[in-house]
């Protein structure tokens, strides 16, 4: 009779009480967590698109790593999560792309419509496999290499270049800019989370929350604006979004291979699309939703394909 095993001090304990070796012992994977944290997220946008009408980008920022840092160490005290066997190194490296990475999301979701600044920075993926391929020697197949080329072939559709519409409107080209600079950065903060999968999610969270605090604080303050009324509960909120957000992707990028977390988190494009067209009235163009279908096709088939490399290839994301 085989008997269970049970969890070791080595073993990596995370914000719920679970471990994610016997998460996936039980068959209880982590996608409806990606799902969780793409509805924060994407919460986290309208509410990124609403303050940032009156409040600075790098404002913003400093005021979402506040929120998430405090509520983050708050949350390491009360569970005594330690500092033991930590990477410092990583954790930086971790900070200061997801840093950058948010700060031109930020600026892309106040210059552009809700549901195209989603859908160029859900290019994530595809970035990723081009990192891997230059940067790790990760080889790149051609159904890699075909996937990767569509889902940049559909940006180029969402963003409605004049050559392909014979003078259709364009999108504002540094937003654009900005949001797939957002996603090469994602693509490298992502794959540093999953170097940091042994890690308790609060830690991860934490240092990226606090390194941006650091490095936003003196960007902000040239141009800062005193937040009145409305304006707090906003800055609160978007902490919060953000907060809830990057635990259930943190968690679930721990859980699950990073090609099926990327499936899931496709589920913030809709939500985004939905807010938009409610609370702005920006509803999808038809060049958004054909390019849309292709980036979000090309990601999903990445996955399917990324998920089925050798052993070897996938001990560098999993």
């Amino acid at each position: 009779m085989r008997t269970a095993s049970l969890p070791t001090v080595s073993d990596p304990v995370l914000l719920d009480g679970t471990h994610p070796r016997h998460e996936r012992d039980n068959g209880r994977g982590g996608l409806h967590l990606v799902v969780l944290s793409g509805l924060f997220f994407s919460l986290m946008s309208l509410l990124v698109k609403v303050a940032g009408r009156d409040l600075p980008t790098m404002e913003l920022v400093f005021a979402r790593a506040l929120v998430v840092s405090v509520v983050a160490g708050v949350a390491m005290v009360r569970r005594g999560v330690g500092w033991n066997a930590l990477e410092p190194g990583l954790l930086l490296l971790r900070g200061i792309v997801g840093f950058a990475a948010l700060s031109f999301f930020y600026y892309s979701v106040v210059h552009l419509p809700l549901a195209e600044a989603t859908l160029i920075h859900f290019t994530n993926p595809v970035f990723t496999s081009l990192i891997a391929a230059l940067l790790l020697g990760e080889r790149l197949r051609r159904a890699e290499f075909a996937m990767t080329l569509t889902g940049l072939a559909g940006v180029a559709v969402v963003v409605r270049p004049t050559s392909l519409l014979a003078g259709g409107e364009t999108l504002p080209p540094l937003a654009v800019a900005s949001a797939l600079a957002a996603a090469l950065f994602s693509a490298s903060a992502y794959v540093t989370v999953r170097r940091l999968r042994h890690h308790d999610a609060t830690v991860i969270v934490f240092a990226f929350a606090a390194v941006s605090v650091v490095i936003a604080l003196p960007l902000m303050l040239p141009s800062f604006v005193t937040p009145h009324g409305w304006q707090w509960p906003l800055l609160l909120g978007i902490g919060l979004a953000t907060y809830l957000g990057q635990l259930f992707l943190t968690m679930g990028l721990q859980r699950e291979p990073a090609g099926r977390a990327t499936s899931a988190g496709s589920v913030q494009v809709l939500f985004a699309t939905a807010w938009g067209a409610v609370f702005f009235g920006d509803l999808p163009r038809a060049s958004s939703i054909a390019g849309g279908a292709l980036i979000v096709v090309s990601v999903l088939l990445l996955a399917r394909l990324r998920d089925r490399t050798s052993p070897t290839t996938r001990s560098l994301s999993e």
